[in-house]
């Protein structure tokens, strides 16, 4: 251990705990403390402060890590620098679909849009920088929430009924749970029309080294713009756009 992380021992080994509760999906209060080596007593009142402040949660006797990384996670994700990092391969999709294509991670119970290149259509869809969707009715917010724990997924959606938006919008979270296991078979998301009338939006994930979703990329236009026979094709280019920017964090 280096002299830096001795002069921080508590800091020191909560890193230790969350790298080791990551690498095993949830640990005990035992394989925590015997699988680390650290003593009993300090363990337990750490574990216990880590709940607390939401760095940590317990469920069914284990610890898992706590929704409060994941959202430093993704501010993390918004002070780098993934916006330039997010140029070509937004390029690349709005070129393939000529379509207005966007990168977004989740922000709280939103998703949120951190860049965005204009369709050269002259028929263009209304969003900017900034802006938040809904986690239900977008195809960003069904990337972001896919690869969730469940209990995660009930944290961020905790009613089993949903806001309605269209006559298309999934309306209880049994419904969506259902959508979002098919969101991860198939590996990008359909907006049909759910949250506005005549969008559509196709998104799919970006992954980091360690395979954990970390935000979303996109194409959208009006429904014309994205037939049926279209669909498939622009799911292709949006993950081979998506592809290219997880290979560029993971550098």
């Amino acid at each position: 251990m280096s002299n830096k992380s001795s002069q921080n021992p508590a800091i020191d080994k909560a890193t230790r705990i969350f790298h080791f509760i990551a690498n095993h999906e949830g640990a005990t209060y035992s394989q925590i403390f015997q699988g680390l080596s650290l003593p009993q007593s300090s363990t337990s009142a750490l574990l216990n402060s880590l709940v607390t402040n939401g760095l940590l949660r317990q469920n069914d006797g284990k610890y898992y890590l706590g929704l409060v990384l994941y959202e430093f996670g993704n501010k993390a994700i918004e002070q780098f620098n993934i916006r330039e990092l997010a140029t070509a391969p937004l390029t690349y999709l709005r070129d393939k679909t000529n379509l207005a294509c966007h990168l977004g991670i989740l922000d709280g119970r939103s998703a949120i849009y951190l860049a965005k290149l204009e369709s050269p259509n002259a028929i263009t869809i209304k969003s900017w920088l900034g802006k938040r969707l809904s986690l239900h009715a977008s195809g960003l917010g069904k990337i972001l929430l896919a690869w969730l724990p469940e209990q995660e997924i009930d944290q961020l959606l905790p009613d089993e009924q949903l806001p309605q938006y269209t006559q298309n919008t999934i309306i209880t979270r049994t419904d969506f749970k259902a959508e979002l296991k098919t969101v991860r078979e198939r590996g990008w998301a359909f907006d049909n029309e759910e949250d506005l009338e005549g969008i559509t939006c196709i998104a799919v994930p970006v992954f980091d080294h360690h395979g954990k979703v970390v935000a979303a990329i996109s194409t959208s236009g009006v429904r014309f713009q994205m037939p049926d026979d279209k669909i498939d094709t622009f799911a292709k280019y949006a993950t081979e756009a998506a592809n290219m920017l997880s290979s560029s964090i993971s550098k």
